[in-house]
């Protein structure tokens, strides 16, 4: 694997590549990897493209200072997974290489109700600072395809709305299934950050999820809502949505729709730490 810390020296190396044909799969991320992370990159093996992996813990899409500083960094750890994993190149930018003029010099995208709702309320600001350094990202690496984990379903619209944006219309953009821990935790940077008391509970928000899915036929939205909160609750966490929304759009509904494909999204903290999580049914 191939490790490239400046943007300049990476554009070389893939002007190179373009004149052998290759295509280029490419895989974002903030680092502190796990197993969601490394399927993405096997993904990409398997549909025979060439493997480009970033690592950029992006400062404006944090809403919360504290957050990008407890945010995790293992870069030595990183590596080898992606090493094994058979990843071809490793983007590691600063961000000085990244925002050479500042983030404010960076274009912005407007992405209208997606900004509006559940992540976007909770996080003002953040899909903004996701469509800046994915849109910059894109620009740099220049992709076939690009690889996304449905962990981050509202980002995952976000982003596909983006190359919409950006008039990429050769970009194929590949959303991934969620990967979980045993007791169906979707696998995310935070869960290290959780304590072992912590982590025991954590579980329960994927067994909400499941509840929502398999009482669409026998019972409202909102009696299974309130059992949700009021457990999550009991647990320990703070809730700050238990959702249901139509799956093309993410526009609210208020109950189960026939006929239609939904999901169901959950977003609480524990300890102060903040999970995500969503079905979709």
């Amino acid at each position: 694997m191939v490790i490239f810390k400046h943007v300049v020296d990476l554009r070389k190396y893939m002007s190179a590549l373009r004149t052998k044909s290759a295509k280029v799969g490419f895989v974002p991320t903030m680092g502190a990897l796990h197993e969601g992370h490394v399927s993405l990159i096997r993904k990409a093996k398997t549909d025979d493209t060439f493997v480009i992996c970033s690592i950029f813990i992006n400062p404006t899409q944090f809403n919360d200072k504290s957050d990008f500083e407890k945010y995790p960094v293992t870069t030595e750890d990183d590596i080898e997974m992606l090493i094994n994993a058979g990843c071809d190149v490793l983007f590691l930018p600063s961000v000085d290489e990244m925002y050479p003029g500042g983030a404010t010099t960076v274009r912005g995208y407007d992405f209208g109700f997606l900004e509006q709702t559940l992540e976007g309320v909770q996080r003002p600001g953040h899909f903004h600072g996701v469509g800046q350094v994915v849109g910059r990202l894109l620009e740099i690496v220049e992709p076939h395809y690009l690889y996304l984990g449905q962990k981050d379903y509202q980002q995952c619209m976000v982003i596909t709305m983006l190359v919409d944006l950006m008039g990429l219309k050769g970009l194929n953009v590949v959303i991934c299934p969620t990967v979980r821990e045993q007791d169906g935790l979707a696998m995310s940077s935070r869960n290290r950050r959780l304590t072992e008391t912590q982590r025991s509970r954590a579980g329960v928000i994927y067994q909400c999820l499941v509840s929502i899915e398999s009482k669409r036929e026998s019972s409202h939205f909102s009696i299974v809502q309130k059992e949700c909160m009021d457990l999550l609750s009991t647990k320990g966490f703070e809730v700050e949505y238990v959702a249901l929304a139509e799956a093309d759009t993410l526009q609210p509904a208020d109950d189960y729709l026939k006929d239609k494909a939904m999901v169901a999204l959950i977003a609480a903290k524990i300890g102060g730490i903040r999970l995500i999580d969503n079905l979709v049914f």
